[in-house]
Protein backbone atom coordinates (compact mmCIF):
# COMPACT_ATOMS: atom_id res chain seq x y z
CA UNK A 1 0.00 0.00 0.00
CA UNK A 2 2.93 2.14 0.73
CA UNK A 3 4.78 1.70 -2.55
CA UNK A 4 5.71 4.36 -4.66
CA UNK A 5 3.87 6.83 -2.29
CA UNK A 6 5.30 10.47 -1.54
CA UNK A 7 5.82 10.77 2.76
CA UNK A 8 6.48 13.98 4.28
CA UNK A 9 7.76 13.25 8.01
CA UNK A 10 7.97 16.00 10.16
CA UNK A 11 10.08 15.49 13.20
CA UNK A 12 9.66 17.72 16.65
CA UNK A 13 11.78 17.85 19.56
CA UNK A 14 11.30 15.09 21.79
CA UNK A 15 13.12 12.09 23.46
CA UNK A 16 11.53 9.70 21.01
CA UNK A 17 12.71 11.44 17.55
CA UNK A 18 15.76 8.65 17.35
CA UNK A 19 12.73 6.65 16.46
CA UNK A 20 12.26 8.79 13.44
CA UNK A 21 15.59 7.01 11.55
CA UNK A 22 13.32 3.60 11.69
CA UNK A 23 10.48 4.85 10.56
CA UNK A 24 12.08 6.28 7.72
CA UNK A 25 13.97 3.32 6.86
CA UNK A 26 10.48 0.85 7.38
CA UNK A 27 8.86 3.51 5.22
CA UNK A 28 11.89 3.41 2.35
CA UNK A 29 11.59 -0.31 2.07
CA UNK A 30 8.22 -0.49 1.82
CA UNK A 31 8.52 1.40 -1.56
CA UNK A 32 7.90 4.45 -0.46
CA UNK A 33 9.19 8.25 -0.99
CA UNK A 34 10.42 10.13 2.26
CA UNK A 35 11.00 13.71 3.08
CA UNK A 36 11.87 15.39 6.06
CA UNK A 37 11.19 18.43 7.79
CA UNK A 38 12.80 18.60 11.27
CA UNK A 39 11.76 21.68 13.59
CA UNK A 40 15.05 23.11 14.87
CA UNK A 41 14.94 22.09 18.67
CA UNK A 42 14.59 18.12 17.37
CA UNK A 43 18.16 18.22 15.90
CA UNK A 44 19.32 17.96 19.86
CA UNK A 45 17.54 14.71 19.50
CA UNK A 46 18.78 13.15 16.30
CA UNK A 47 21.30 14.45 13.26
CA UNK A 48 19.62 15.45 10.01
CA UNK A 49 22.59 13.63 8.46
CA UNK A 50 21.29 9.88 10.10
CA UNK A 51 17.91 10.89 8.45
CA UNK A 52 19.35 12.36 5.19
CA UNK A 53 21.12 9.14 4.57
CA UNK A 54 17.71 6.79 5.34
CA UNK A 55 15.82 9.20 3.49
CA UNK A 56 18.26 9.40 0.16
CA UNK A 57 16.94 13.58 0.33
CA UNK A 58 18.48 16.49 2.16
CA UNK A 59 16.38 16.97 5.36
CA UNK A 60 14.98 20.54 5.84
CA UNK A 61 14.93 22.66 8.39
CA UNK A 62 14.41 26.22 7.79
CA UNK A 63 12.18 28.23 5.81
CA UNK A 64 15.23 29.96 3.91
CA UNK A 65 18.67 27.43 3.75
CA UNK A 66 21.20 29.40 5.84
CA UNK A 67 23.89 27.83 3.38
CA UNK A 68 22.35 28.38 -0.15
CA UNK A 69 20.18 31.18 0.79
CA UNK A 70 17.20 29.30 -1.22
CA UNK A 71 13.57 29.32 0.16
CA UNK A 72 12.03 25.93 0.81
CA UNK A 73 8.81 26.23 -0.61
CA UNK A 74 6.17 24.81 1.54
CA UNK A 75 3.25 25.21 -0.46
CA UNK A 76 5.25 22.75 -3.22
CA UNK A 77 6.32 20.39 0.07
CA UNK A 78 2.76 19.80 0.78
CA UNK A 79 1.44 19.76 -2.86
CA UNK A 80 4.07 17.05 -3.39
CA UNK A 81 3.14 14.76 -0.44
CA UNK A 82 0.60 11.66 -0.50
CA UNK A 83 0.58 11.82 3.24
CA UNK A 84 2.13 13.74 5.94
CA UNK A 85 3.18 12.16 9.19
CA UNK A 86 4.06 13.98 12.26
CA UNK A 87 5.72 11.83 14.69
CA UNK A 88 6.53 12.57 17.28
CA UNK A 89 4.92 15.21 17.84
CA UNK A 90 5.17 17.40 21.01
CA UNK A 91 2.52 18.75 22.93
CA UNK A 92 4.23 22.57 21.94
CA UNK A 93 4.03 21.73 18.16
CA UNK A 94 0.53 19.79 18.37
CA UNK A 95 -0.65 23.14 20.53
CA UNK A 96 0.36 25.28 17.63
CA UNK A 97 -1.10 22.99 14.87
CA UNK A 98 -4.49 23.58 16.47
CA UNK A 99 -3.94 27.02 16.73
CA UNK A 100 -2.81 27.38 13.52
CA UNK A 101 0.46 29.05 14.62
CA UNK A 102 3.09 29.62 12.31
CA UNK A 103 6.73 29.96 12.97
CA UNK A 104 8.39 27.04 11.22
CA UNK A 105 8.93 25.49 8.41
CA UNK A 106 7.37 22.47 9.70
CA UNK A 107 4.12 24.16 11.00
CA UNK A 108 3.72 26.39 7.65
CA UNK A 109 3.67 23.25 4.91
CA UNK A 110 1.38 21.50 7.57
CA UNK A 111 -0.78 24.44 7.05
CA UNK A 112 -0.13 23.79 2.80
CA UNK A 113 -0.72 20.36 2.95
CA UNK A 114 -3.48 19.18 0.58
CA UNK A 115 -2.89 14.96 2.20
CA UNK A 116 -3.82 13.46 4.86
CA UNK A 117 -2.08 14.22 8.09
CA UNK A 118 -1.13 11.22 10.54
CA UNK A 119 0.28 12.93 13.85
CA UNK A 120 2.24 10.51 16.92
CA UNK A 121 1.81 11.84 20.09
CA UNK A 122 4.88 11.67 22.06
CA UNK A 123 5.39 13.27 25.62
CA UNK A 124 5.38 12.25 29.72
CA UNK A 125 2.50 10.93 31.39
CA UNK A 126 1.03 14.23 33.18
CA UNK A 127 1.71 15.92 29.87
CA UNK A 128 0.14 13.50 28.32
CA UNK A 129 -3.47 13.05 30.75
CA UNK A 130 -3.77 16.98 30.81
CA UNK A 131 -6.82 18.37 29.58
CA UNK A 132 -5.23 20.85 27.25
CA UNK A 133 -3.63 17.93 25.49
CA UNK A 134 -6.93 15.73 25.31
CA UNK A 135 -8.46 18.96 23.70
CA UNK A 136 -5.59 19.51 21.24
CA UNK A 137 -5.73 15.98 20.12
CA UNK A 138 -9.77 16.17 19.72
CA UNK A 139 -9.10 19.27 17.85
CA UNK A 140 -6.80 18.00 15.54
CA UNK A 141 -8.87 15.01 14.68
CA UNK A 142 -11.71 17.51 14.28
CA UNK A 143 -9.57 19.39 11.36
CA UNK A 144 -9.51 15.08 9.75
CA UNK A 145 -6.36 14.84 10.82
CA UNK A 146 -5.54 10.94 11.93
CA UNK A 147 -4.02 10.12 15.13
CA UNK A 148 -1.91 7.35 15.74
CA UNK A 149 -2.23 7.10 19.26
CA UNK A 150 0.40 6.85 21.85
CA UNK A 151 1.74 3.65 23.32
CA UNK A 152 1.82 2.15 27.28
CA UNK A 153 4.86 2.18 28.56
CA UNK A 154 7.98 3.03 30.43
CA UNK A 155 8.55 6.94 29.69
CA UNK A 156 11.60 9.57 29.76
CA UNK A 157 11.01 10.54 33.24
CA UNK A 158 10.66 6.89 34.61
CA UNK A 159 7.35 6.96 34.96
CA UNK A 160 5.05 4.30 33.74
CA UNK A 161 1.96 5.08 31.64
CA UNK A 162 0.68 6.41 28.17
CA UNK A 163 2.47 9.15 26.03
CA UNK A 164 5.13 6.88 24.56
CA UNK A 165 4.76 7.18 20.97
CA UNK A 166 3.61 4.57 18.76
CA UNK A 167 6.48 2.14 17.72
CA UNK A 168 7.23 2.48 13.83
CA UNK A 169 6.17 -0.96 12.98
CA UNK A 170 3.05 0.76 14.44
CA UNK A 171 2.36 3.66 12.78
CA UNK A 172 3.70 1.70 9.42
CA UNK A 173 0.75 -0.53 10.32
CA UNK A 174 -1.89 1.85 11.41
CA UNK A 175 -1.28 3.84 8.24
CA UNK A 176 -1.76 0.86 5.85
CA UNK A 177 -5.00 0.28 7.80
CA UNK A 178 -6.16 3.29 6.99
CA UNK A 179 -5.71 3.62 3.65
CA UNK A 180 -6.72 -0.01 2.88
CA UNK A 181 -9.88 1.23 4.84
CA UNK A 182 -11.69 2.79 2.12
CA UNK A 183 -10.91 0.95 -1.04
CA UNK A 184 -13.57 -1.01 -2.92
CA UNK A 185 -11.61 -4.35 -2.11
CA UNK A 186 -10.61 -4.45 0.97
CA UNK A 187 -10.42 -7.69 2.01
CA UNK A 188 -11.81 -9.26 -0.58
CA UNK A 189 -9.99 -12.58 -2.12
CA UNK A 190 -8.92 -12.21 -5.88
CA UNK A 191 -7.78 -14.97 -7.70
CA UNK A 192 -5.76 -13.66 -11.29
CA UNK A 193 -4.65 -16.70 -13.72
CA UNK A 194 -2.23 -14.61 -16.16
CA UNK A 195 0.52 -15.45 -19.02
CA UNK A 196 0.98 -18.69 -21.17
CA UNK A 197 1.64 -22.48 -20.00
CA UNK A 198 4.04 -24.63 -21.41
CA UNK A 199 3.42 -28.56 -22.71
CA UNK A 200 6.30 -30.71 -22.49
CA UNK A 201 6.81 -32.30 -26.24
CA UNK A 202 10.15 -33.92 -25.22
CA UNK A 203 13.05 -32.41 -22.88
CA UNK A 204 13.50 -29.60 -24.78
CA UNK A 205 10.54 -29.03 -26.73
CA UNK A 206 7.30 -27.58 -26.33
CA UNK A 207 3.97 -25.92 -27.13
CA UNK A 208 3.20 -23.08 -26.36
CA UNK A 209 1.49 -19.46 -26.96
CA UNK A 210 2.82 -15.28 -27.20
CA UNK A 211 1.29 -14.39 -24.12
CA UNK A 212 3.69 -12.43 -21.90
CA UNK A 213 1.64 -11.87 -19.04
CA UNK A 214 1.57 -8.07 -18.32
CA UNK A 215 -2.20 -7.77 -18.65
CA UNK A 216 -2.55 -10.31 -16.10
CA UNK A 217 0.16 -9.06 -14.26
CA UNK A 218 -1.32 -5.06 -14.34
CA UNK A 219 -4.63 -6.69 -12.98
CA UNK A 220 -3.08 -8.22 -10.21
CA UNK A 221 -1.37 -5.09 -9.12
CA UNK A 222 -4.64 -2.75 -10.00
CA UNK A 223 -6.57 -5.29 -8.03
CA UNK A 224 -4.31 -4.90 -4.85
CA UNK A 225 -4.02 -1.12 -4.90
CA UNK A 226 -7.97 -1.38 -4.43
CA UNK A 227 -7.25 -3.56 -1.45
CA UNK A 228 -7.86 -6.51 -2.60
CA UNK A 229 -5.74 -9.65 -0.88
CA UNK A 230 -4.22 -11.18 -4.83
CA UNK A 231 -3.67 -14.96 -5.78
CA UNK A 232 -1.73 -14.59 -8.56
CA UNK A 233 -1.52 -17.85 -10.65
CA UNK A 234 1.64 -17.03 -13.08
CA UNK A 235 2.35 -18.88 -16.05
CA UNK A 236 6.38 -19.41 -17.32
CA UNK A 237 7.32 -15.46 -18.13
CA UNK A 238 10.02 -12.90 -17.45
CA UNK A 239 8.17 -10.45 -15.69
CA UNK A 240 7.59 -9.72 -12.22
CA UNK A 241 5.33 -9.39 -9.86
CA UNK A 242 5.70 -6.82 -6.59
CA UNK A 243 3.29 -5.63 -4.59
CA UNK A 244 2.86 -6.55 -0.55
CA UNK A 245 -1.04 -7.87 -0.85
CA UNK A 246 0.09 -10.15 -4.03
CA UNK A 247 1.46 -13.92 -3.55
CA UNK A 248 2.51 -15.14 -6.53
CA UNK A 249 2.57 -18.80 -7.47
CA UNK A 250 4.74 -20.07 -10.32
CA UNK A 251 3.56 -22.86 -12.68
CA UNK A 252 4.19 -23.63 -15.84
CA UNK A 253 1.64 -26.78 -17.35
CA UNK A 254 -1.95 -26.02 -17.39
CA UNK A 255 -2.40 -28.92 -15.31
CA UNK A 256 -0.33 -26.85 -12.49
CA UNK A 257 -2.32 -24.06 -13.37
CA UNK A 258 -5.57 -25.30 -12.52
CA UNK A 259 -4.14 -27.82 -9.63
CA UNK A 260 -3.35 -24.14 -8.07
CA UNK A 261 -6.89 -22.91 -9.35
CA UNK A 262 -8.39 -25.25 -7.49
CA UNK A 263 -6.22 -25.15 -4.40
CA UNK A 264 -7.73 -21.17 -3.55
CA UNK A 265 -10.89 -21.21 -5.44
CA UNK A 266 -13.48 -21.87 -3.05
CA UNK A 267 -12.23 -18.78 -0.38
CA UNK A 268 -11.86 -16.34 -4.07
CA UNK A 269 -14.74 -13.30 -3.83
CA UNK A 270 -13.54 -12.74 -7.31
CA UNK A 271 -11.60 -14.79 -10.47
CA UNK A 272 -10.46 -13.38 -13.21
CA UNK A 273 -8.69 -15.72 -16.02
CA UNK A 274 -6.75 -13.68 -17.88
CA UNK A 275 -4.32 -16.74 -18.92
CA UNK A 276 -3.67 -17.72 -22.29
CA UNK A 277 -4.00 -21.45 -21.15
CA UNK A 278 -3.58 -24.34 -23.48
CA UNK A 279 -6.33 -25.87 -25.31
CA UNK A 280 -3.98 -28.83 -26.45
CA UNK A 281 -0.56 -30.79 -25.00
CA UNK A 282 1.09 -33.30 -25.83
CA UNK A 283 -0.25 -37.35 -25.59
CA UNK A 284 3.23 -38.44 -24.86
CA UNK A 285 6.21 -36.82 -23.48
CA UNK A 286 9.31 -38.25 -24.69
CA UNK A 287 12.47 -38.61 -21.73
CA UNK A 288 14.91 -37.27 -24.56
CA UNK A 289 15.40 -34.71 -27.13
CA UNK A 290 13.89 -36.63 -29.94
CA UNK A 291 16.23 -36.55 -32.51
CA UNK A 292 15.97 -35.23 -36.37
CA UNK A 293 15.39 -37.37 -39.32
CA UNK A 294 14.52 -37.45 -42.46
CA UNK A 295 10.76 -38.12 -41.83
CA UNK A 296 7.57 -36.22 -40.61
CA UNK A 297 7.24 -36.53 -36.63
CA UNK A 298 3.46 -36.47 -35.82
CA UNK A 299 2.21 -35.29 -32.59
CA UNK A 300 -1.17 -36.47 -31.28
CA UNK A 301 -2.59 -33.80 -28.77
CA UNK A 302 -5.38 -34.18 -26.47
CA UNK A 303 -6.94 -31.63 -25.03
CA UNK A 304 -6.21 -30.31 -21.61
CA UNK A 305 -8.75 -29.35 -18.66
CA UNK A 306 -10.84 -26.05 -19.60
CA UNK A 307 -10.08 -24.00 -16.34
CA UNK A 308 -12.17 -21.56 -16.82
CA UNK A 309 -15.63 -23.37 -18.01
CA UNK A 310 -14.54 -25.92 -14.55
CA UNK A 311 -14.84 -22.82 -12.33
CA UNK A 312 -17.68 -21.27 -13.99
CA UNK A 313 -19.35 -24.57 -13.18
CA UNK A 314 -18.00 -24.39 -9.77
CA UNK A 315 -18.90 -21.22 -8.92
CA UNK A 316 -21.66 -20.02 -6.45
CA UNK A 317 -23.87 -16.96 -6.14
CA UNK A 318 -21.82 -14.95 -3.91
CA UNK A 319 -18.19 -15.15 -6.38
CA UNK A 320 -17.76 -12.85 -9.45
CA UNK A 321 -15.56 -14.98 -12.65
CA UNK A 322 -14.27 -12.61 -15.15
CA UNK A 323 -12.99 -14.64 -18.37
CA UNK A 324 -10.80 -13.25 -21.64
CA UNK A 325 -11.43 -13.69 -25.39
CA UNK A 326 -9.05 -12.92 -27.92
CA UNK A 327 -10.23 -13.47 -31.27
CA UNK A 328 -9.61 -13.34 -35.40
CA UNK A 329 -13.62 -12.92 -36.31
CA UNK A 330 -16.50 -12.85 -35.31
CA UNK A 331 -15.70 -11.32 -32.17
CA UNK A 332 -18.67 -9.80 -30.87
CA UNK A 333 -20.83 -12.85 -30.89
CA UNK A 334 -18.08 -15.17 -29.79
CA UNK A 335 -17.18 -13.25 -27.02
CA UNK A 336 -21.34 -13.39 -25.77
CA UNK A 337 -20.95 -17.26 -26.67
CA UNK A 338 -18.26 -17.93 -24.26
CA UNK A 339 -19.71 -15.67 -21.21
CA UNK A 340 -23.13 -17.77 -21.50
CA UNK A 341 -21.96 -21.17 -21.87
CA UNK A 342 -18.76 -21.14 -19.38
CA UNK A 343 -21.75 -19.59 -16.94
CA UNK A 344 -19.57 -15.53 -16.21
CA UNK A 345 -20.38 -12.60 -14.99
CA UNK A 346 -18.01 -10.21 -17.24
CA UNK A 347 -15.76 -11.11 -20.21
CA UNK A 348 -13.60 -9.20 -21.75
CA UNK A 349 -12.58 -9.00 -25.34
CA UNK A 350 -9.94 -7.92 -27.22
CA UNK A 351 -9.48 -8.65 -31.28
CA UNK A 352 -5.72 -9.40 -32.96
CA UNK A 353 -7.25 -7.14 -35.73
CA UNK A 354 -6.89 -4.13 -33.51
CA UNK A 355 -3.45 -2.31 -34.25
CA UNK A 356 -1.63 -2.45 -30.61
CA UNK A 357 -3.98 -4.88 -29.05
CA UNK A 358 -3.48 -8.32 -28.23
CA UNK A 359 -0.34 -10.81 -27.05
CA UNK A 360 3.54 -8.55 -25.96
CA UNK A 361 2.40 -5.36 -26.21
CA UNK A 362 2.27 -2.78 -23.68
CA UNK A 363 -1.19 -1.55 -24.93
CA UNK A 364 -4.88 -3.27 -25.16
CA UNK A 365 -8.25 -2.18 -26.72
CA UNK A 366 -10.84 -3.98 -24.89
CA UNK A 367 -14.67 -4.65 -25.10
CA UNK A 368 -16.37 -5.64 -21.40
CA UNK A 369 -19.61 -7.45 -22.18
CA UNK A 370 -21.27 -8.03 -18.53
CA UNK A 371 -23.94 -10.92 -17.62
CA UNK A 372 -26.76 -8.47 -18.81
CA UNK A 373 -25.34 -7.85 -22.72
CA UNK A 374 -24.13 -4.46 -21.55
CA UNK A 375 -21.54 -3.70 -23.49
CA UNK A 376 -18.78 -1.06 -22.95
CA UNK A 377 -16.17 -0.24 -25.89
CA UNK A 378 -12.70 1.26 -24.87
CA UNK A 379 -9.73 3.10 -26.84
CA UNK A 380 -6.96 1.93 -26.51
CA UNK A 381 -4.80 2.39 -23.68
CA UNK A 382 -1.84 1.31 -21.71
CA UNK A 383 -2.49 -2.18 -20.09
CA UNK A 384 -2.12 -0.25 -16.69
CA UNK A 385 -5.11 2.06 -17.89
CA UNK A 386 -6.73 -1.18 -19.28
CA UNK A 387 -6.74 -3.00 -15.76
CA UNK A 388 -7.88 -0.02 -14.23
CA UNK A 389 -10.88 0.16 -16.51
CA UNK A 390 -11.06 -3.96 -15.76
CA UNK A 391 -11.15 -3.48 -11.99
CA UNK A 392 -13.29 -0.38 -12.07
CA UNK A 393 -16.07 -2.18 -13.94
CA UNK A 394 -15.87 -5.27 -12.03
CA UNK A 395 -16.25 -3.16 -8.94
CA UNK A 396 -19.01 -1.62 -10.29
CA UNK A 397 -20.84 -4.78 -11.40
CA UNK A 398 -20.09 -6.91 -8.37
CA UNK A 399 -21.69 -4.69 -5.72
Amino acid sequence: MLKDKKVLLGVTSSIAAYKAAELVRLFKKAGASVRVIQTEASLDFISPLTLSALSENPVLTKMVDSDSGEWNNHVELGLWADMMVVAPLTANTMAKMKIGECDNLLLATYLSAKCPVYFAPAMDLDMYKHPSTKANISALQEYGNILIPSGFGELASGLVGEGRMAEPSEIIDSITAELNKDLSLTNKKVLITAGPTHESIDSVRFITNRSSGKMGIALAIEAAKNGALVNLILGPTHLECSHDNVTVYKVITASQMLEQVNTHFTTTDIGIFAAAVADYKPDFIAKNKIKKSDDSLNIFLERTTDILAEMGNKKNDKQFIVGFALETDNELENAKDKLKRKNLDMIVLNSLNNKGAGFQHNTNKITIIDKANNISNFELKDKSEVAKDIIDKIIQISE
